[in-house]
């Protein structure tokens, strides 16, 4: 169900700030005392039509990767919009560059995930690696099974190559934790670095057991991994992708996977999200969840407070929030991913 909602009690003074999702209840508590608020409280994504009548006249909008921020959301919402904050760490979403030719500063929400995304890519990468979701499907359908030396053999991480392709935050935070596992650890990043784990992009592709993809979604990492590069792959490398969906070409994906040019693959992002290719459904060595990256209350109450910090510091003028990919306050100080 979708409401408007306005508060605080002082709704006369306070900014005007849309919010378009149910976010986290100690996030809305805070908007509310802070702010004019109009919330779109369902867990669905508002409807556009929707999405562009609410904004007008807002000084501030909060909302997520569903929510396009185009120049037709700037146009819609007119001149008096100051600030976006987004709860994610990507910006595929939102035209930045239209932002900063309006002046309207753009907060995100980096650091906060990091642990979290980078704990679900190495369970995924267990759960393909050791056959667990497998498994757990066998019982499920009442299959009969008799444990014997070779039934539903899967591979140990340790000793196998991770191969982190994108060396951010995220990536980093998964390449220490397959380390921990025993695993040689490798990257591939936009910026050569000289680091001893740094290999370039042909050589992680070809060497790689595990193929983790922690890039941002742009123009060119758009189908990163297409037909080609899965060609290249060794033959029982597993692929895992938490980072966005389009990097991969979900059909070439799963071609390679039924016709077995790689070993497996786990998702928890999807080109077309939320739906997915229906070839993809029948394979048993696909691990698919449903963009659960930063699905912990802990990060996602803490990237909603990261949201209200941004815009408590423009259009209130407290605090120091430095989450800034346009813009900030005073001391200009801007940061990216």
């Amino acid at each position: 169900m979708s409401l408007a909602i306005t508060g605080p009690a002082r709704a006369d003074r306070a900014p005007a700030v849309l919010a378009s999702r149910r976010f986290a209840p100690e996030v809305i508590d805070r908007l509310r005392r802070s702010f004019a608020l109009t919330l779109h409280d369902a867990d669905e994504v508002m409807p556009r039509a929707r999405l562009l009548h609410e904004v007008r006249g807002m000084r501030g909008a909060m909302v997520t990767p569903g929510d396009r921020v185009d120049t037709e959301f700037l146009d819609a919402a007119g001149g008096r919009l100051e600030v976006v904050a987004t709860l994610s760490v990507g910006l595929d979403h939102i035209d930045v560059d239209a932002a900063r030719a309006r002046g309207v500063r753009v907060a995100y929400t980096p650091d906060v995930l990091t642990r979290a995304t980078a704990e679900l890519a190495v369970t995924m990468m267990l759960a393909l690696l050791r056959r667990v979701v497998e498994g757990d499907r066998l019982i499920r359908a009442g299959t009969g099974w008799t444990l014997s030396p070779g039934f539903m053999l899967g591979r140990s991480p340790a000793g196998l190559r991770f191969g982190c392709l994108g060396h951010g935050r995220i990536g980093r935070e998964a390449s220490r934790l397959a380390g921990l596992l025993g695993m040689q650890t490798v990257y591939a990043g936009r910026i050569m670095r000289g680091d001893p784990q740094e290999v370039s992009f042909d050589e992680l592709i070809a060497t790689s057991d595990v193929i983790s993809i922690h890039t941002p979604l742009t123009a060119e990492t758009h189908h990163l991994i297409d037909a080609r590069v899965l060609a290249r792959m060794k033959p029982d490398a597993v692929v895992v992708n938490t980072s966005r969906g389009p990097v991969i070409d979900e059909a070439a994906l799963a071609c390679a996977l039924r016709d077995g040019v790689i070993g497996g693959a786990a998702l928890d992002v999807f080109e077309r999200e939320p739906s997915v290719d229906p070839q993809l459904l029948g394979l048993e060595n696909v691990v698919l969840v449903p963009h659960l990256g930063s699905a912990t209350h802990e990060t996602r109450c803490g990237m909603g407070m990261l949201c209200v910090d941004a815009l408590e510091s423009v259009l209130l003028g407290t605090g120091n929030a430095e989450n800034f990919v346009v813009g900030s306050c005073p001391p200009d100080l801007t940061t990216r991913p």
